[in-house]
């Protein structure tokens, strides 16, 4: 079963491949998502990477807490998003 798994505090200089094989190490990653900016395209120093159950669960204790690029990665199972109200206040 694939599990998402939530990073954060990447440095903004990381690609998705460069990611992707830092969680290969684990197991077969399916996907990586990093997360840009909508206005300025920007990353904003997060993502998420699915991957295998077992590969998740070693990556997660592995690399959560980890220094990647300077950074102290944040690295756990995304949970789903929550639900906006539709429309601006």
């Amino acid at each position: 079963m694939e599990t998402n798994i939530y990073v954060g505090n990447l440095p903004f200089s990381a690609t998705e491949d460069q990611v992707r094989q830092l969680f290969e190490t684990y197991g077969q990653v399916t996907s990586v998502k990093l997360i840009n900016d909508r206005e300025t395209g920007r990353p904003r120093g997060f993502g998420f990477v699915e991957m295998d159950g077992d590969g998740a669960k070693q990556a997660i204790e592995a690399l959560n807490g980890s220094d990647y690029g300077g950074r102290t990665m944040k690295v756990n199972e995304a949970r789903p998003r929550e639900r906006r109200p539709a429309g601006r206040w």
